[in-house]
């Protein structure tokens, strides 16, 4: 028997993803679901699937599958998107909501015209940080990078020059290393200034994405603790920029950026 349930596709510096409100759809299978919509040619399109909820801890809380089915702990460019969503819907009338994710409670401050949220900051917490210079070996290639956790694993790698990386092709054999057992999101990174970076970006179960919010986070941080920027850092991405402040007060990071809706319709599941 088919159900059919209302989406809306939306996007953070171009990392997109199909929202569903569970209040009023509940989804008995959002791992299969994801994959299914996710699909570029017989779904609808995006980096996976993300469920907007009831929480008894929070205003309300998220649930995010990756475009391969699996569950991620948690997404920034995705919260600022559900801080646009749940405002301009009337589901709440705060300017300031908290969100229950797998990564802990995050709080969103949202900027508003009138009913339309322009830009949402995210408050991600404070950043774990592993090893600074952990060496792996893909094929006969040799990579150093960074280990970061903003509620998920990062491999920060820096580069001079990012457009001869053939992300594609290592993006992948990083991720799954062994060195990585439960896979890892890959980031390289070319500084540019003091306060801005270029970053390009492999999920961890979505592949190539043109943005990733807690990615862009662990590379700012990244980025300062090895004093190659300021504590305030634009990084740049495929699908656009994203304002990242590590507080050395409180030692959280702060995420700024934009979301928008894509487009919004019905389909049966």
């Amino acid at each position: 028997m088919t159900q059919s349930i209302r989406f809306t596709k939306m996007q953070g510096a171009g990392n997109d993803y199909i929202y569903i409100n569970t209040i009023l759809y509940p989804i008995k299978n959002p791992e299969k679901l994801s994959q299914r919509l996710s699909a570029p040619h017989t779904g609808i399109g995006s980096d996976g699937l993300v469920l907007i909820g009831k929480s008894e801890k929070a205003d309300f809380s998220m649930r995010i599958f990756n475009a391969d089915g699996s569950e991620a702990m948690m997404c920034g460019n995705a919260s600022r998107c559900i801080g646009k969503y749940v405002y301009e819907k009337n589901l709440t009338k705060k300017k300031t909501v908290t969100l229950e994710t797998l990564s802990g409670i995050k709080e969103l401050l949202l900027s508003t015209t009138g009913n339309t949220v322009t830009k949402v900051t995210v408050d991600m917490g404070k950043p774990i940080i592993g090893e600074k210079a952990k060496t792996i070996d893909i094929g006969d290639r040799t990579y150093t990078g960074t280990i970061v956790s903003m509620g998920n694993p990062h491999f920060v790698i820096y580069t001079d020059d990012i457009s001869a990386i053939p992300l594609s092709e290592v993006g992948p054999l990083i991720e799954k290393n062994i060195y990585f057992p439960n896979r890892t999101n890959v980031e390289f990174v070319q500084v540019l200034s003091d306060n801005r970076v270029r970053m390009r970006v492999w999920e961890r179960g979505s592949g190539i994405t043109q943005a990733c919010g807690t990615g862009a986070c662990a590379t700012a941080v990244a980025s300062i603790i090895h004093e190659k920027t300021a504590r305030n850092v634009e990084v740049v991405m495929d699908g656009g920029p994203l304002s990242i402040q590590w507080n050395g007060e409180d030692n959280n990071v702060f995420m700024t950026g934009d979301a928008v809706i894509v487009f919004e319709g019905e389909i049966d599941i």
